[in-house]
């Protein structure tokens, strides 16, 4: 218990409170906290994008092989986000699987951009929305989807007008999940986009840099950090609470 108590408590006693207003509206923290927020939630929204149907065949398709996607998709959770980062770099970079020849039609560089940030917060975060919606579909038994479809509702219909509505308490979990990922993201952002000031620089990325030159600001990014991690845990807590 000591282990999961220890190390906040000296966070909060070593933060710097008479000036923790002033160092949390200083430019370099509002340059990162508003870049933090653009990322993250353009990475949500483009999680529930590509992870929704993911979801949707790893719970209810027979598709063969949906072990070996499973543990595909799943892979970023576990995977050291440095390796992560150079998994995208060796794909997106310029000199890349898919970058190279991108660069050398359009000139068009992803990694050290802010898109490219966003695609790295969308690389780590997209698995916790797919891991629990694909448990949202598990757990129904699909009864309401096989009686539209017997009233002669096609597959998009049935998709958008049951599906969708029976799993949104699960995608609400799943896009708060991945936000708070992708708000936290670090080594695979720096090791792919870089730590350019207002740019790619995150608030994570911020604490790093903090360290070495204002140990006050870095902690007073970090508490920023703790509580809104702390909010999504209290958030959500009701839900796992019930399963």
């Amino acid at each position: 218990m000591c282990l999961f108590i220890l190390p906040f408590v000296a966070l909060v006693a070593e933060a710097p409170w008479p000036r923790l207003a002033t160092l949390l509206t200083s430019e370099v923290v509002v340059e990162a906290l508003l870049l933090s927020i653009v990322v993250s939630v353009i990475a949500s929204v483009l999680a529930a994008v590509f992870g929704v149907p993911i979801a949707w065949v790893l719970g209810r398709s027979e598709l063969r092989g949906r072990r070996a996607l499973r543990a595909l998709v799943t892979l970023p959770m576990v995977l050291p986000p440095v390796v992560a980062g150079a998994a995208l770099l060796f794909a997106f970079g310029r000199r890349g699987l898919i970058g190279g020849p991108l660069y050398d039609l359009t000139g068009f560089l992803l990694p050290f951009s802010t898109f490219g940030a966003v695609v790295a917060a969308t690389f780590v975060a997209m698995p916790f929305l797919i891991i629990t919606v694909e448990g949202a579909l598990v757990a129904s038994d699909g009864r309401d989807e096989a009686a539209a479809e017997t009233l002669g509702a096609g597959p998009t219909t049935v998709f958008w007008r049951i599906t969708i509505p029976s799993i949104v308490p699960a995608l609400r979990s799943g896009l708060l999940l991945a936000w708070a990922r992708a708000l936290g993201e670090f080594g695979a952002t720096i090791t792919f986009a870089g730590n350019l000031g207002g740019r790619t620089q995150t608030l994570p990325l911020a604490v790093f840099v903090e360290l070495q030159s204002d140990r006050d600001a870095a902690i007073a990014i970090s508490l920023v950090l703790v509580a809104i991690s702390l909010v999504v845990l209290l958030t959500m807590r009701d839900r796992w609470w019930r399963t």
